[in-house]
């Protein structure tokens, strides 16, 4: 019979008796040939009496039992002429037809793993021994039962037809019947279904294979489907392998079936020759470099079993591709549990701790194992693992892009910066969890450690973490079997991460793990480029597994928790990301080897040191200042004086397209792009990008001395979904412009919390009702018109509460992450003004004539200007130094560091005094330097970035050379001076830094 491909099936149908079970016609023979009987004689009395007679009346639920017995008995009596008594025959027939055919189960099970609906029809009874019909079947294995002696009617009636298909919800074309018995088929067959007829379940099961277009519905594993087109093999050629290399012989081809969980390398389930075993294959197609190893995997698996790692019996490794299209190792088939949901339902709290404890168990053997013994010295490079694989992911990362996610590239400079300096070295598993060990069926005792694609020599913690890394994973995430939480979890007797982690480090003999959380990250980041690598095969079509599409679509979601788990870490900065990181897609610091001149060590100190795209960008931005701003200087500064323009933005300015780099707004995007949520982002931080808007901060109080951040007595409380906000915030910086849309705001959501705790950032809107601008303020007379510096009022302001930055008690946080980078960006533009000033001294004292001779021949004026030019390169390669220590290593890490030397203060003093005598007195030197400032060109002057230290007297000697007119509006050196003296005040008061320098100091004398 030739069968077509129905990709419309959509429920199979089985018979009970004959399909399901043994067919009761053999026991009938044996029961006539017992009792003395004529053969067929009960089967014919059956047909015979049709559906008047007493075999039909039982089956219809017409007649008990023992009714059934004394019409049957008489019924065959009838037709072999003596009496016979059948008392005893469905006893018999309910204790020899009871088993069912094992490959008729195997084949139900492998239809509802592809989602096809299976459904019971049977005739048949109550059954004599437990008064239940169908004793012995496993209800659970159908959608529907439908029972003859239930509903009232028997097969073939075409009612008993109609009622399954209308309980599984199905058309009669969208099913297949299995049936022995011709005129039960014949009457499904009018109604539409398709039928199979059995007469041997194997040759019944191939044909519906065939029916449902080559699904593979044999030798049954949990875990495992039909074979998906795309990863399909040569059966005859692994068939020849198996027999001529690994001498396993059979004469039916081997059975396959893929693993459903996993999806790097093609798992499949092989039965041949009695036996079952494991393939695992590269997959097809185009690959990521040097991913998928199988060979590796075999290897130390191989290696590791015999030094006490319980793993399968390694059968051969193949690496010629032309076997079946890529390499492959088989394996011996364990059979045992797999726990994929972390919960581990269905144990008690003990047996969960002890399954828990037991992969903790064969997690340390595994880094027992002694690598040389075990032939493994180069199986991988011992030390730098951790630099390795993040350099190997991040490549792997961009060979897999679909699209940017920054939290990705965020992630990963995280990593380098934060990169442990020491590192254990041991076997490493590299994706040790709970869903990759084989449990005994019946013990809590590992059988066999599956799954060492990414295995290596290396760091074990990075082990470790994957026994934890569900607790890690974001809420609700899709692909985690279970949900429960980590407090849940304990509840049900699993182990904490705190436990785990220290049952390991006592077996292990070794300290705590200060570190963990760059392993959670790391492990994070690493499973988010994984995830990215499966959904691009996917969506080439070469994914291993069904559903390896909707897995990949989630490493947004694991980098984006891996950098709040990074971000809000205290780890300190360790190492420059120069020390490793090349490759595609990481981002190298260092200059090359011809900058040297332009470079102290890795960090360029002149523009000529700069990379090419920065050098570049640098070359634009002074060829704007000098062609399209320094024109406009003087008009731009009358506009601002015009009492008519008060509080009004040059139109020249949006024009120009000017940087968008002014305070507060730099500092306020800062902390948007760090701390702010996805929505608060797209509210706020692309129109602060693109211009459209500007900002504020509120932090300072009129009533409190706010350099100390825990002194602010403003309040933020929680009010349903909102929070109402209460203050008086001065020189809030930015609040006069008629843009301003925002406002930073710091206050306290808890007053009796830890002191660091308390504050609280949040996003108000400056059109919210409450919030009253009450007067600018001025600075030395200026009022730095149109942003401005006014005291506010927030007079019981209602906001979302979705508007709060990072959660309550994080303002502290926020305000010094915040503060670091803003204040480099202040000491880069006081460089700047600095900068000018001197380029506006050297214009003015060649152009004036004092005592017979211009200003720049006197020698208090080249004194000054030399002076000048040493403290703007001092504060230059200052903050310069401060900003790349901040790039590199954090904004915390240098402290007072970044303005000390470790040199004996007296002994540096000593020689530098000596030095400016033998070398030269100062003043040869200072007329030199002053002679190379007035030799420049204005437009060469340098216009680089980086602090305050002397630029306000360098900015008071540029004054003074300008006599009365360096202090009126004339010229912006007034401007310039109030407002780098401010910043002397606003950005903390110069005690409070000098106090923190100090404070280092004293910490290092006591080291």
């Amino acid at each position: 019979m030739t069968h077509k491909q129905h990709k419309s099936t959509q429920a199979v149908i089985f018979d009970y008796g004959g399909v399901i079970m043994p067919s009761p016609l053999g026991f009938f023979r044996r029961y006539e040939e017992y009792k003395g009987l004529p053969q067929g004689l009960i089967s014919r009395t059956v047909v015979e009496t049709g559906e008047e007679g007493a075999w039909c009346q039982l089956e219809k639920g017409v007649l008990s039992l023992q009714e059934f017995v004394k019409k049957f008995s008489q019924e065959c009596s009838q037709r072999c002429g003596k009496p016979v008594d059948l008392s005893d025959m469905l006893v018999g027939l309910g204790e020899r037809v009871s088993q069912p055919h094992p490959q008729m189960l195997d084949a139900i099970r492998c239809l509802r793993t592809e989602g096809i609906k299976t459904a019971l029809l049977t005739n048949n009874w109550v059954s004599p021994m437990t008064d239940n019909t169908l004793a012995s079947i496993d209800r659970s294995l159908y959608d529907v039962i439908v029972e003859s002696c239930k509903v009232g009617m028997r097969k073939p009636d075409p009612r008993i037809y109609h009622k399954c298909l209308e309980e599984l919800g199905v058309k009669p074309e969208e099913a297949v019947f299995l049936d022995d018995l011709g005129v039960n088929l014949k009457a499904a067959k009018s109604l539409g279904i398709r039928t199979i007829k059995v007469t041997d379940p194997d040759i019944a099961i191939r044909e519906l294979e065939e029916e449902l277009g080559g699904m593979c519905l044999r030798c049954y594993i949990e875990g495992t489907s039909t074979v998906p087109k795309h990863l399909q093999i040569p059966v005859d050629r692994l068939a020849t392998y198996l027999s001529t290399q690994l001498h396993i012989q059979d004469t039916e081809p081997p059975v396959l079936r893929c693993f459903k969980h996993g999806q790097s390398n093609p798992t499949y389930y092989v039965n041949y020759g009695g036996k079952h075993l494991v393939l695992r294959k590269k997959p097809p197609g185009k690959l990521l470099p040097s991913a998928h190893a199988v060979d590796r995997e075999f290897w130390v698996m191989n290696a590791v079993s015999k030094h006490g790692v319980p793993i399968p019996k390694m059968y051969g490794l193949c690496e010629d591709d032309s076997v079946i299209g890529t390499p492959f190792y088989v394996m011996e088939y364990l059979k045992g549990r797999v726990f994929i949901d972390r919960s581990l339902p269905g144990m008690s709290p003990p047996e969960r701790r002890q399954v828990t404890m037991a992969m903790i168990d064969v997690l340390c053997k595994i880094h027992q194992v002694d690598i040389d013994a075990a032939g493994l010295t180069k199986y991988g490079k011992k030390g730098g693992y951790l630099m390795r694989t993040v350099n190997r992911w991040a490549k792997q990362y961009e060979a897999s892009k679909t699209g940017e996610i920054e939290d990705m590239d965020k992630l990963k400079d995280w990593l380098y910066k934060h990169m442990p300096t020491e590192e254990r070295v041991t076997v490493v598993h590299g994706d040790f969890k709970l869903d990759n060990i084989m449990f005994h069926p019946d013990r809590p005792e590992v059988i066999g450690v599956l799954d060492w694609e990414l295995s290596t020599i290396g760091d074990p913690i990075s082990d470790l973490v994957g026994c934890c890394l569900y607790d890690y994973f974001p809420p609700g995430f899709a692909l985690m079997p279970s949900s429960a939480s980590p407090e849940e979890m304990a509840s049900l007797g699993i182990p904490t991460t705190e436990e785990l982690i220290q049952e390991y480090c006592r077996r292990m003999g070794i300290p705590s793990i200060p570190n963990w959380d760059y392993y959670v990250a790391f492990a994070l980041y690493r499973l988010a480029a994984i995830l990215q690598g499966v959904y691009k095969r996917a969506i080439s079509g070469q994914g291993s597994a069904p559903n390896a599409e909707f897995v990949g679509e989630f490493a947004k979601k694991m980098a984006e928790r891996g950098w709040e788990i990074a971000s809000n870490s205290n780890i300190q900065v360790t190492a420059s990301p120069t020390a490793g990181g090349g490759g595609s897609g990481v981002r190298n610091y260092s200059t090359s080897a011809n900058q040297e001149t332009a470079t102290l060590g890795q960090m360029p100190i002149t523009p000529d040191g700069l990379q090419p795209r920065a050098k570049a960008i640098y070359d634009r931005v002074l060829d704007f200042i000098n062609k399209e701003l320094k024109p406009l200087e003087k008009s731009m500064g009358e506009f601002i004086l015009d009492p008519k323009n008060k509080w009004k933005e040059d139109p020249r300015i949006d024009q120009l397209k000017i940087f968008n780099c002014q305070a507060p707004d730099t500092g306020n995007m800062e902390v948007l792009i760090r701390y702010g949520t996805e929505e608060q982002k797209q509210k706020w931080l692309t129109p602060l990008l693109n211009g459209e808007i500007k900002s504020c901060f509120g932090m300072t109080e009129p009533k409190v001395a706010s350099s100390d951040a825990t002194n602010i007595e403003s309040s933020i409380k929680r009010d349903g979904d909102h929070y109402i906000i209460n203050g008086h915030k001065w020189w809030t910086s930015g609040a006069m412009h008629p843009r301003c849309k925002l406002c930073i705001f710091m206050g306290k959501t808890d007053f009796t919390g830890s002191r660091y705790k308390q504050q609280s950032m949040i996003l108000v809107p400056m059109d919210a009702p409450g919030v009253k601008v009450i007067r600018p303020l001025h600075v030395f007379g200026f009022e730095d018109s149109p942003e401005g510096h006014a005291e506010v009022i927030f007079d019981n302001v209602r906001v979302p509460a979705s508007n709060i930055l990072l959660g309550e008690g994080r303002g502290f946080e926020i305000a010094q992450g915040r503060l670091g980078p803003g204040r480099i960006h202040h000491c880069m533009r006081l460089i700047g003004n600095a900068e000018r000033a001197l380029e506006l001294m050297i214009d003015r004292t060649q152009n004036r004539v004092a005592f017979g001779k211009p200003l720049a021949a006197q020698g208090t004026i080249q004194a000054d200007v030399a002076q000048s030019r040493i403290e703007i390169e001092q504060t230059r390669l200052l903050v310069l130094k401060a900003a790349y220590m901040m790039d590199n290593f954090g904004n915390k890490a240098h402290g007072g560091a970044g303005v000390s030397q470790d040199f004996p203060l007296a002994a540096m003093y000593a020689w530098a005094r000596v030095l400016r005598l033998a070398d030269g007195p100062d003043e040869v030197h200072l007329k030199t330097a002053a002679k190379f400032e007035y030799l420049k060109e204005p437009s060469t002057a340098s216009m680089t970035s980086s602090s305050v230290l002397g630029i306000d007297e360098n900015l008071m000697e540029q004054d003074q050379a300008h006599g009365g007119a360096g202090v009126s509006n004339d010229f912006p050196l007034a401007s310039m001076y109030a407002h780098m003296r401010t910043l002397r005040l606003a950005d903390g008061p110069d005690e409070v830094h000098r106090r923190a320098i100090a404070r280092y100091e004293y910490a290092r004398s006591k080291l």
